[in-house]
């Protein structure tokens, strides 16, 4: 395992508000621990235990800290996207105000990922869509300041601004950014998580039915059934159909619309996802009814 003393030392001394004369003082000299700051000598441990005290921090802590804490912020990161899927943004709010300051968290991914969080959050617990959009595109700038040619993972979270972009019901800029990140994601070389494309192309699907381009909207179905059927995933796979069948009943085809709505309902029962089921099924419902009475009203 690799053990970056220099810059675990460098960051809880300014997270402590020391200058490298406060905390060398009593310890060691100045230029001691500016050497063991660059890494270009290393602080017996004794004298690791005296900085750890000084900075009013357990030992163990700090090397944890010094292993590049690969297990610890892996595991927020793991229990962030847990909570993610259940909807739970006090939970990850809390956890981004735990962690924001943390000096394991200080590598630009890192402040990235809990800056773009941190940006959901606010817009779904306090509906202060300005303030979510400027802080996702501050994320963004952390690691690509232009905001051009972006990576996979700032592509998905200008995909997090068209979804709130959508959710307050401005689809047409909704449309513009989910079409910029499916443009991003076309250049990329590689795409390392699929999951990343499939959710653009649901959000395309979404937003032009809501635009009334159902033609179009069956046209991105199309595309992400494809690439979840190439990927060997069940990942948004009903959503899809879900998608494609309100499409049909609304462009006037009930029993095709119908056919896809009892897939989406078949694809909730075989991944056992009866909470969603429920929910779905009442939707169904609602769309087969807007169906019949369609049909009765001509």
């Amino acid at each position: 395992m690799n053990y970056f003393i220099g810059e675990t030392l460098q960051s809880f001394r300014e997270y402590k508000n020391l200058t490298i004369e406060e905390l060398a003082e009593g310890i060691c000299s100045k230029e001691d621990l500016e050497l063991f700051e660059r890494d270009k000598a290393f602080p017996t441990l004794e004298t690791l235990n005296q900085f750890a005290n000084k900075l009013n921090i357990d030992i163990s802590d700090l090397i944890n800290v010094a292993s590049k804490s690969t297990y610890y912020t892996t595991a927020v990161i793991q229990i962030i996207e847990r909570y993610k899927r259940e909807r739970n943004y006090h939970a990850i709010f809390n956890i981004i105000k735990q962690e924001v300051n943390n000096p394991a968290f200080k590598e630009a991914n890192l402040k990235q990922f809990l800056l773009w969080h941190e940006g959901i959050c606010v817009y779904y617990l306090y509906q202060e869509l300005e303030k979510a959009i400027k802080l996702l595109y501050k994320s963004i700038s952390i690691t690509n300041p232009s905001k051009v040619n972006l990576s996979e993972r700032e592509t998905e979270i200008l995909n997090s601004i068209a979804i709130l972009h959508y959710e307050n019901q401005d689809y047409d800029n909704a449309l513009n950014i989910f079409l910029e990140a499916l443009t991003n994601l076309d250049k990329l070389p590689h795409i390392l998580n699929h999951k990343v494309k499939i959710r653009v192309l649901f959000g395309l699907s979404q937003v032009f039915t809501e635009l009334g381009n159902y033609e179009e909207s069956i046209n991105y179905c199309h595309k992400g059934i494809d690439l979840c059927i190439n990927e060997d995933s069940l990942y948004c796979l009903n959503e899809f159909h879900y998608q494609m069948g309100e499409n049909y009943i609304k462009s006037g085809d009930a029993e095709k619309g119908k056919e896809y709505l009892e897939e989406c309902l078949y694809l909730l029962k075989l991944e056992r996802k009866t909470g969603l089921l429920e929910i779905i099924q009442e939707e169904v419902n609602r769309l087969i009814n807007y169906a019949e009475t369609s049909i009765n009203n001509k």
